[in-house]
């Protein structure tokens, strides 16, 4: 692939001047909003966080924000005023509107043990839901150890983030427990003393309620935002952002034109003749002679096509030199979403991935919806080998799918099921890797396997595979040998 790889960096250069884009609005992240202030506007990009520890600097972004609120402790030992809180939260209020949640706090590398629930007022009706758990096992998910990436001062703990629909209402509170279950059924027993206290809780804990924006403010950048009205940076900010855009879109100018908002379906025929096309600088003579082993191209939503706002993620691209496995996820972020709402959520995982939790970019290489539509995720090419955030341990010669959802107890979707089958089929074709096969990856260092050790995977296995988690789900996980079956037949073996 590296022929291909380089063919697109002279088309990046060309079309930077001739993608016609219109570069998204451009909008400050939100700060807190106290019940008293949630009916004023937004203030002003530029002007500064209300407190230190806020961290929230003005930014270029699409239509679009996130609300940083830090967490308050709910309850406290009179005997011992000075002891870490073991329960924090925030009293219900009011806010902006919002459509996704999650908490975040200072180290990257502290767990959260314990339970985080939040409840939401809908926007419009101003019904409360009740309590929802907010998935507290989420460090799995991210950059290798010693990577650049990793390496961000701005990287945060974080939980997974949960969907909840347009809301202007939140409740939260997050309480520490114990790893021993039977330490927190006898907390209030007699015999409770002679138990692990329950740990406590992370330093910097802060909810994180993300907008997404309107789907074609996002995409068209119709919407003037206090910042382009008025902040000195605008024009250069949406210069920068439409250089990025284009950029984005060009690296996968060899499959789609520029700027197009999804990569067309290909039949088998014309899939062989484009893999042959760019590979034809690393096949040998018999390669160029045998039947390639290649599912049809599947059609993918591009970047532009959810409304990504590329002023949002870190520059350039990075890239790893194969795909040898793809580790199939769970976004653990719930299943009460609809799929016209999924540009929407993708791109609230988005900038909870990159503002929230000091990503480059979002994690996944690919997205996945409960419709079986695919959606591209980390920027780079989607033929490409690109490095992505998604198995701790194992980003190396792989690629992330996510299915969007919770598939602990939910069963996935037979079209989702099929869309990761297909996927799969055409992306590990590309290659030359068989869906059915194994392959050996080096670890990075994860919970289950030490740094350095060569570990024997499916081709496409679980995110549980390559670290100790519950991803991508029981019920996801139980699919997966379907999943390979089916690639395998759509390769033509």
């Amino acid at each position: 692939m590296r022929g291909f790889l380089a063919s697109s960096i002279g088309v990046t250069c060309a079309a930077a001047l001739a993608l016609p884009l219109t570069p998204p609005a451009l909008a400050a992240t939100a700060r807190p909003v106290p019940a008293a202030e949630a009916a004023r506007p937004a203030p002003r990009a530029g002007i500064p966080a209300t407190t230190a520890t806020d961290r929230r600097a003005a930014e270029p972004s699409a239509a679009g924000s996130t609300q940083s609120l830090p967490l308050e402790p709910l309850t406290r030992d009179r005997a011992t005023p000075s002891a870490p809180t073991t329960e924090q939260g925030l009293p219900r209020r009011a806010v902006r509107h919002f459509s996704l949640v999650g908490v975040v706090w200072d180290d990257p590398d502290a767990e959260l043990h314990g339970r985080v629930q939040v409840r939401t007022r809908t926007a419009g009706t101003g019904t409360w839901s009740g309590w929802q758990d907010v998935e507290t096992h989420n460090a799995d998910h991210a950059a290798d150890p010693d990577t650049p990436e990793r390496a961000l001062g701005r990287v945060r703990g974080a939980t997974a983030p949960l969907w909840v629909g347009d809301s202007d209402g939140v409740e939260l509170r997050v309480r520490s427990e114990s790893d021993d279950p039977a330490a927190d059924s006898a907390g209030h027993t007699s015999g409770a003393r002679n138990l692990p206290a329950a740990p406590p809780l992370p330093s910097g804990l802060r909810l994180e309620l993300v907008d997404p924006g309107e789907d074609d403010d996002a995409t068209l950048g119709t919407e003037e935002s206090p910042r382009a009205a008025g902040a000195p940076n605008a024009e250069t900010s949406a210069a920068t952002e439409a250089v990025a855009a284009t950029e984005s879109s060009a690296v996968n100018a060899d499959l789609a034109p520029l700027g197009a908002t999804e990569i067309a379906a290909l039949n088998r025929a014309e899939t062989e003749q484009e893999y042959l096309a760019l590979d034809a600088g690393e096949l040998t003579e018999r390669q160029l002679q045998a039947k390639p082993y290649v599912g049809p191209r599947p059609g993918i939503v591009t970047r532009r096509g959810w409304g990504a706002n590329e002023g949002l993620r870190e520059s350039g691209f990075r890239y790893t030199k194969k795909v040898k496995a793809a580790f199939v996820h769970h976004t653990a972020s719930g299943n009460n979403y609809r799929c016209s709402q999924v540009p929407s959520l993708i791109r609230s995982i988005y900038r909870y991935h990159v503002q929230s939790m000091g990503w480059r970019d979002i994690g996944y290489n690919f997205l996945v919806d409960k419709c079986g539509k695919i959606y591209e995720g980390r920027a780079g090419g989607v033929a490409k080998p690109v490095l992505g955030a998604h198995t701790l341990g194992f980003n190396s010669n792989s690629m992330g799918i996510a299915v969007l959802g919770t598939y602990g107890a939910t069963k996935p979707s037979k079209s989702a099921v099929t869309a990761v089958a297909r996927l799969t089929a055409w992306k590990l074709g590309l290659y030359r890797v068989n869906p059915k096969g194994k392959t050996n990856l080096t670890s990075a260092g994860s919970n289950l396997h030490r740094k350095g050790k060569k570990v024997r995977l499916n081709v496409i296995s679980g995110h549980r595979d390559g670290f100790k988690t519950e991803c991508p789900g029981r019920q996801l996980y139980g699919k997966l040998g379907s999943a390979r079956s089916k690639a395998a037949r759509y390769q033509g073996r």
